[in-house]
Formats: structure tokens, C-alpha cells, sequence
């Protein structure tokens, strides 16, 4: 006799439910939702907890397992896509605030004033020099990515070397080894991914309500239009430079687009994005690996448009005129700021009273942004995680990395 097949739904599928229940629960049942938070909390700490091990290794690894000029290669055509995504979305932030005028008719009358926080405008230099870590452990206690990833870089670059001169792979498999259980880890912890984003957003809903949401929904379309409008540019993009169907993207980005939106998390939806790079894409797992984390830290075309958006907010909405140099360094700041962060719920105040008091805006409207911050993050999430792939995908492409067959559905692999 057949064994029946057991009924079994998809994470997929589970997130989606869990995401819809939460916003219904908590809007039925208000302000109580707000205790489920801390079962939230409990999931996204429990992910956040492995992302810099993760980072590191997954680089350490993938730049230990190659050659130095594989390396350098690999570098040279992930920043160039970086910077060129980040820029576009950054002027395409100010054309679309310049046409919709997010913050006109808004009431800041009954906005709560914001602690404000000491942040000084750091310069050009300083940001460079802040990439470079003087103690990588102490990088690693304050999830500064950049840092880590550089002396990743570097590691994985001396770990290459000894290999090859020694014949001892004994570091390199334990590298790759502490990849792989990390991986795992997170791999068990998604298992309770719908009930934390069940908890999340019944808290969301339950707190803020549609009272905020229905004012700002000017400046909310402004992202969502956005995020359209770099879809349909850099999807036809990356599939005339790598050859590929462009209509076969959305299918194969659903995942960690849902993912994205739900936990609006770069850092959380990592091992998703790689996964999904390396068995549907076609990206090869060496490629993954070593533009996976690179990009989550800064490749973050929607938090520039968000940034950007929300720097025209604050001045329109307080009555200000932007002037040209005020544009210009509106978008320089909003690239710089999406560079060497990961991407965590609720760390907006800090890139906002940043963006503010670098630019001599008052801080009135922060209070208004903060109140539908966890809505903006899902646009900036999914812009940045989706496009993280594209580069990975144009990077490996360029390498001869590229699986065709994958992408194609005509051949399966696993991300082992």
C-alpha cells in the first residue's frame, strides 16, 4: 500500500498566513498586542545573534577557497553595481519627493518630541577610515559589518595562501565547516519564523493603527512607486547583461521577497538570499557567498531612496526649501549612510536625527517617520534584498559563475 502523502504547508506559505493573521489580531485587539512583542523579539534576537559569524565565515570562506585574482575580480564588479544601484535609487528618491511632495499637508501639531541624539556629520574620510577595524572583536560586539567584512577579506585572503603553500587545509575546512553550522542554525531558528512575525506585526498593528498609516500614505507611495520604477529598470538590466528571461524573476524572487517584507531585515533574510541565489538563480555558491554578505552591509538602494525621501519629508512637511547643495548632499549622505550597516528593525531614528541635523532640518517631523517606520522597512527591505541577488547574478555572469541551466529550471542543485 501507497503511504499517504502527509499535508504539509510551506514556510512560504506559513509567513504569508502569520502575516496577514498578525495584522487582523492586532487590529481587533489593540493596544494588548503589544505584549506578544517580546516573542518578536525573542525570534529576531535568536537570528541577529549568528549574522556576524555568518558574514564572516561565508566571506572568510568564499575568498580562502579562491585565488587572489578570483578575489579581486569578484570585488571590483560588486562595488561597481553597488555604487551604481545606490546612486540611482538615491536620485530617483529626489525626482519622485521633488513630484509628489511627501510631507505637504501633513499636521505636525501633535507629533512627540524626540530625544535628539548626538550624531556628528562624519566626513568622507572618516567614513573610509571607520571601514578599517582596530579591534575586529570589538567591530564584531557592535555588529559593525564593514569592519568585520574587511578583515573577513583579509583572512580568508592569508587563509588562501597558507593553504596553497602548506597543502593543510585543516583551517579552511574548519572555516567552512563553522559556515555550515551557523547555517544551520538559522536554518532551526526559521522554523518559528511564522509565529515571531505573527507577534511582530500584531504589535504593529495593534500600536499604531491605520490613524497614522492613512496620512502618510504619500510619503509610503512614494517608496512603493519607487521600488516599481528600480524593478523595471534593473530586472531588464541584469537580464540582457547575463541573458536571461526577465519574466521568470518575480517567480524565483517570491521567497525572500516575502521574507523581506514581513521582517524587514536585510540581516534575517540572509541565508534565504543566498540559498535562493545559488538554486534558482544559477549564481554559483563561491559567488553567493562572497557577494551575499557584501551586499546585505552595502548594497541598500531602497534604504537610499527611503533616506532621500524622508530628508524632502522633513523639510517640506516644517516648511523648508531645499537648495541645490542641500539635494546634492542629501543624496551623498543618504549612499554614505546605507554603507557598512545591517539592516535591523527600528534603527531608523539614528539615520534620521543623522540626515536632520546634517542638514540643519528640525527634528519635528523624526516622531511622524518613526510611527510608520516598520512600513517603510518593508519597502526598503525588499528593494535591497532583491537587488542584492541581481548583483550577485551580474557579478557571477561576468566570472563565467552563471548556471543557465539553473535559472532555466532545467537542472536543480542544492546550497550545501
Amino acid at each position: 500500500m501507497e503511504k499517504k502523502k502527509k499535508f504539509s504547508i510551506s514556510l512560504t506559505t506559513q509567513i504569508l498566513i502569520a502575516t496577514v493573521g498578525g495584522i487582523v489580531f492586532g487590529a481587533l485587539i489593540g493596544p494588548w498586542a503589544e505584549n506578544l512583542k517580546f516573542i518578536g523579539d525573542i525570534f529576531l534576537r535568536l537570528i541577529q545573534m549568528s549574522v556576524v559569524l555568518l558574514v564572516m565565515s561565508s566571506v572568510a570562506a568564499a575568498v580562502g577557497g579562491g585565488d587572489g585574482k578570483d578575489v579581486g575580480k569578484m570585488g571590483v564588479h560588486t562595488i561597481k553595481w553597488i555604487v551604481f544601484f545606490t546612486a540611482i535609487a538615491a536620485v530617483l528618491g529626489v525626482v519622485l519627493s521633488m513630484l509628489v511632495k511627501p510631507g505637504l499637508g501633513i499636521d505636525l501639531s501633535g507629533a512627540e518630541e524626540v530625544t535628539e541624539t548626538a550624531v556628528e556629520a562624519a566626513s568622507l574620510q572618516d567614513t573610509l577610515l571607520n571601514f578599517v577595524p582596530t579591534n575586529v572583536v570589538e567591530s564584531m560586539a557592535d555588529g559593525s559589518m564593514v569592519p568585520c567584512i574587511v578583515f573577513a577579506i583579509f583572512f580568508g585572503v592569508a587563509m588562501g595562501a597558507y593553504t596553497r603553500q602548506s597543502g593543510n587545509r585543516n583551517m579552511a575546512d574548519w572555516v567552512i565547516g563553522l559556515n555550515k553550522v551557523i547555517t544551520n542554525i538559522i536554518k532551526t531558528v526559521m522554523y518559528i519564523a511564522p509565529i515571531g512575525i505573527f507577534c511582530l506585526l500584531a504589535d504593529v498593528a495593534g500600536s499604531t493603527g491605520f490613524a497614522v498609516i492613512i496620512p502618510m500614505a504619500k510619503f509610503l507611495g512614494v517608496l512603493l512607486i519607487g521600488d516599481v520604477i528600480q524593478f523595471l529598470i534593473y530586472g531588464p538590466i541584469t537580464a540582457v547583461l547575463c541573458g536571461v528571461n526577465p519574466f521568470k524573476m518575480p517567480k524565483k524572487f517570491g521567497k525572500m521577497s516575502l521574507m523581506a517584507v514581513t521582517t524587514t531585515s536585510g540581516a534575517i533574510c540572509l541565508q534565504t538570499k543566498m540559498e535562493d541565489a545559488v538554486t534558482k538563480f544559477g549564481v554559483s555558491r563561491k559567488v553567493a557567498d562572497f557577494t551575499g554578505p557584501i551586499t546585505m552591509s552595502m548594497n541598500s538602494c531602497g534604504a537610499a531612496m527611503c533616506y532621500v525621501t524622508a530628508i524632502f519629508f522633513m523639510a517640506q512637511s516644517t516648511g523648508i526649501e531645499m537648495t541645490v547643495y542641500q539635494m546634492g548632499m542629501a543624496i551623498l549622505l543618504s549612499c554614505l549612510m546605507c554603507m557598512g550597516t545591517i539592516s535591523v528593525p527600528g534603527g531608523s531614528v539614528i539615520v534620521y536625527t543623522f540626515l536632520a541635523s546634517s542638514l540643519g532640518l528640525p527634528m519635528d517631523s523624526i516622531a511622524v517617520l518613526i510611527g510608520i517606520d516598520w512600513f517603510a522597512g518593508m519597502f526598503r527591505t525588499l528593494m535591497n534584498v532583491d537587488v542584492d541577488v541581481m548583483v550577485g547574478m551580474l557579478v557571477a555572469k561576468k566570472l563565467g559563475e552563471l548556471d543557465l541551466d539553473v535559472y532555466n529550471d532545467k537542472k536543480t542543485v542544492a546550497y550545501e
